[in-house]
Order: structure tokens, then C-alpha cells, then sequence
């Protein structure tokens, strides 16, 4: 790898540390969103099923589809956030790879679930289109909630425990190589 100049060190410096923050900022958004909408939606289930409640009002139900919404918009904005400013700190910082292999094991269970979250954000999206931008019934709301809940046969719940690993991957760093005393 080629040596850089000190001026571009320098500017690489704030670019990275700035991505690192808005990284952090974003995800918190984006992970708390979709556990607050995780538990909202939870609650017009059947414990353990797919199956909706017989006993919920349709007002009641067609509130818990509005919160999932607005619940989702945070998610879709932090989700792009964290993606773009992730992008940005892997490219821009010093961290090699090779020196700090818990950096690549968080990128690679990162990336990885980066087509699971496009398709679920686009189901996110017609959740909040249909809110926001027509009058849908809670027929519609609800087919598109258990799409979303059957989408890709669990992928997205095994890529939420994949961004938790990630979270201790970054506290604890494991595969650090230690750098010889000079």
C-alpha cells in the first residue's frame, strides 16, 4: 500500500473519525427503531405464531400498523445512514484489516445481510406508503406485515443477531494484532 501524504492523513483523519460518529448515531437510530417496532408488533400476535389476535379492536389494530409505520421511517433513514457512513469509515480510516481482524469480521456480517435489509426495507416502505399515502385497510396492513414477518425465512431476525455480535466485536476486539514495542 502506498504511503500517504501527511495533508491527506490529516483530512483522512476528521473523515474518518466524522464517519465513525455519524456510523454510531445512525445505527443507534436504526437498531432501537426496529426493536421499538419489533415490540409493537409483537403485541397483536399470538405468542409464538404468525397468527393475528381475535379479541384486538380494528381501531386498536390499525394504531399498532401506524406506530409500525412511523417506527419505520426511523428505520429506513438509519439504516441508509449507517450504511453510507460505514462505507465511508472503512474506506477513509487508518484500521487495516489485516492488523484488526475484528474490524473485518464486523464489515463482513455487516455487508453481508446488506441485500436481507434492501428487500425488508422495501416492505418497510410499502408499510409506510400505504400509512402515509392512501387509505388502506388493516387487511392490507396485515399482509404485508406477515410478508415482512415470513420475508426470506428468517434472515432478518438471524441479521439482528448478527449486528448485536457486531456491537461486541467492536467493544471487545477480539483478533487485534499487538503492535511490537519500539
Amino acid at each position: 500500500m502506498p504511503e500517504r501524504h501527511s495533508s491527506t492523513a490529516a483530512r483522512d483523519s476528521s473523515l474518518w473519525r466524522i464517519a465513525l460518529f455519524v456510523f454510531i448515531v445512525f445505527s443507534i437510530v436504526w437498531l432501537g427503531a426496529a426493536n421499538v417496532r419489533a415490540l409493537i408488533g409483537n403485541d397483536i400476535l399470538k405468542t409464538g405464531t404468525v397468527e393475528f389476535e381475535d379479541y384486538i379492536d380494528p381501531s386498536a389494530e390499525r394504531e399498532v400498523f401506524r406506530l409500525m409505520s412511523i417506527a419505520s421511517v426511523a428505520v429506513l433513514i438509519g439504516y441508509t445512514g449507517t450504511l453510507l457512513s460505514s462505507i465511508v469509515f472503512v474506506v477513509a480510516s487508518p484500521f487495516r484489516f489485516k492488523e484488526h481482524g475484528w474490524l473485518m469480521m464486523s464489515a463482513i456480517l455487516f455487508y453481508l445481510f446488506v441485500p436481507v435489509e434492501v428487500y425488508t426495507l422495501h416492505l418497510d416502505w410499502k408499510m409506510v406508503y400505504l400509512e402515509f399515502f392512501t387509505t388502506a385497510d388493516n387487511m392490507a396492513f396485515r399482509t404485508l406485515f406477515r410478508a415482512r414477518l415470513m420475508a426470506l425465512q428468517g434472515a432478518p431476525l438471524i441479521a439482528q443477531l448478527c449486528y448485536y455480535t457486531i456491537v461486541a466485536l467492536a467493544v471487545f476486539q477480539p483478533m487485534r494484532k499487538k503492535m511490537p514495542a519500539v
